[in-house]
C-alpha cells in the first residue's frame, strides 16, 4: 500500500495461535466461558433452523412476539443480549427437543479437587462371601 507521497507502507501483522477454542483463552471465569460456548451452540443451532424452514425476520417477530430490534440482534449473534433460558425457549417454538447431556472431558480431566478418578466397581472377589 502506498501513501500520497508514493512511500510504501508496510503493515506488521502480529499472529498469535490459540490451542483448542479461542473461548478458553478470553479472560473470563470458567463458568462464564462455559455458558458462553452453550450460547454460541445453541444460537447456531437456532440459525439452522431458522435457515431450514425459512422464516423470515417478520415471520421471527410474531412467532417469538419480539419486537424487529431483538430479532436482529438474534439473527446478528448479539449473545450478551440473550439468556440460555430464551434461546431454549426460542428453540423450542421452532419446534426443536434440548437434549442437554454432561459427558467426561477428553482434554482435562483435572479439576480444583484434583485428579478425577473413576468409581471402583468392586470385583466378586472383593465381595464378602454370603453365610
Amino acid at each position: 500500500m502506498r501513501n500520497k507521497n508514493k512511500e510504501l507502507i508496510v503493515h506488521s501483522t502480529i499472529a498469535h495461535r490459540t490451542r483448542g477454542s479461542v473461548l478458553d483463552e478470553l479472560n473470563m471465569s470458567a463458568q462464564d466461558r462455559l455458558e458462553l460456548k452453550l450460547k454460541a451452540d445453541l444460537h447456531q443451532d437456532i440459525l439452522k433452523l431458522i435457515r431450514r424452514k425459512r422464516i423470515a425476520p417478520r415471520q421471527l417477530e410474531k412467532l417469538f412476539d419480539i419486537p424487529q430490534p431483538r430479532v436482529s440482534e438474534l439473527l446478528r449473534g448479539k449473545l450478551s443480549l440473550l439468556s440460555v433460558s430464551k434461546l431454549l425457549y426460542y428453540g423450542h417454538l421452532l419446534g426443536a427437543h434440548a437434549d442437554i447431556r454432561l459427558k467426561a472431558s477428553t482434554r482435562n480431566k483435572k479439576t480444583a479437587l484434583g485428579e478425577i478418578t473413576p468409581p471402583r466397581i468392586p470385583l466378586s472377589a472383593d465381595l464378602p462371601l454370603a453365610r
